[in-house]
């Protein structure tokens, strides 16, 4: 089937773009985040193509005094892989890895945005997820992350929010992973219900800072990196022997604090130390929802508005073993005056982890 990519010069396979490959799980996906400058008013957004499911969906969320705003859409794709548009969502690329607009028009559920993301320097490429449990193929995947400025503004209700150089991540991920309805088939050879997963985007006036970490049930961090990139047009510096350690609030696997430490190639050595604030929950952006998870089925198109008080969900809810929080943050350099900053800090833990005493 030709579509309006095939006018494009990015073929990766000899068939129409429409086809790729023959894992029914291939996905493409747009991720955003950002907040104000006291953190009290944060926005989540996806918007991820389906081509064998034929779908598309996105999700937009606000979260405001503790309470969770979200916006789901789903449509047929048609497999036009080019029309990001799902209902009132749309995402659009404005410069190719520099900048793009993130829009909700108005809709009877009351929210509506009118955003500009800008990356501060270019986005990085993590290395490439594969991750397998026995002999089948869970994860195979690759991820562009670039940190930038918000501008525009955001309605919620009766109020308007102007956005003013908020701070924010994007990510770019398209590859494989479970989508829609899963596969009900034990697996055998498995082996533990397992999955440690951190993400930390962190921003500071002059530097940024990403780190994440899949780490097995002993703590071995099978895919873990982390980078130190300038914002003033320099090379990103991947940084070597990069570890961490956690404090978790009482009762919970929820991160209250984190370090996380690092080299530069001359050994210079990096350390990064976070303060865990508001909790934000990821199903409010689509992420293992139990109805509008990200590939899930809603007929030919479908809108859904829900609410959330993410402060009184219960921390050790399955529902909420995915989320993130908003920190404060401390960069150090070698013998340079500490840096202050902000960042945002991806969990999501499962089964055991030994440096975690968690079973």
């Amino acid at each position: 089937m030709l579509t309006k990519a095939d006018d494009y010069p990015i073929h990766q396979r000899p068939e129409p773009v429409a086809t790729a490959g023959s894992d029914r799980n291939f996905y493409d996906r747009y991720y955003f985040q950002g907040y104000n400058a006291d953190q009290s008013i944060a926005i989540g957004a996806s918007l991820g193509v389906y081509p064998h499911l034929d779908l598309l969906d996105a999700a937009f969320m606000v979260q405001h005094h503790g309470l969770q705003h979200s916006l789901f859409s789903s449509r047929h794709l048609g497999s036009e892989r080019l029309d990001t548009m799902a209902g009132p969502i749309t995402v659009e690329v404005l410069e190719p890895l520099q900048r793009l607009r993130l829009a909700v028009a108005d809709n009877e559920h009351g929210i509506a945005a009118e955003l500009i993301f800008d990356g501060l320097a270019a986005p990085i490429e993590e290395p490439r997820f594969t991750y397998r449990a026995g002999p089948r193929t869970i994860l195979d995947l690759t991820r562009m992350t670039q940190s930038g400025r918000w501008h525009g503004s955001v309605h919620l209700g009766a109020e308007t929010f102007e956005v003013l150089g908020w701070r924010g991540t994007r990510d770019r991920s398209w590859g494989i992973r479970p989508l829609g309805t899963r596969d009900t088939q034990p697996i055998p050879g498995a082996g533990l219900n397992q999955w440690f997963w951190l993400w930390a985007p962190m921003h500071f006036e002059d530097y940024l800072v990403f780190f994440h970490s899949n780490d097995d049930a002993q703590g071995n961090g099978w895919n873990r990196s982390a980078t130190l990139q300038p914002v003033d047009g320099g090379a990103a510096i991947l940084l070597t022997d990069v570890g961490f350690s956690l404090t978790y609030r009482s009762g919970t696997r929820q991160i209250a604090s984190a370090v996380v430490h690092g080299k530069c190639p001359d050994g210079t050595p990096i350390k990064v130390e976070l303060a865990c604030g508001a909790v934000i929950y990821k199903q409010g952006e689509g992420y293992n929802h139990p109805v509008w998870g990200h590939g899930s089925y809603h007929g030919e198109y479908a809108l859904h508005h829900e609410t959330l008080d993410a402060c009184r969900a219960d921390p050790n809810d399955m529902a909420q073993v995915h989320l993130h929080s908003l920190c404060t943050a401390r960069l150090t350099i070698g013998r340079q005056a500490p840096r202050q900053g902000q960042a945002v800090l991806e969990q999501m833990l499962l089964g055991p982890h030994r440096p975690s005493d968690m079973a």
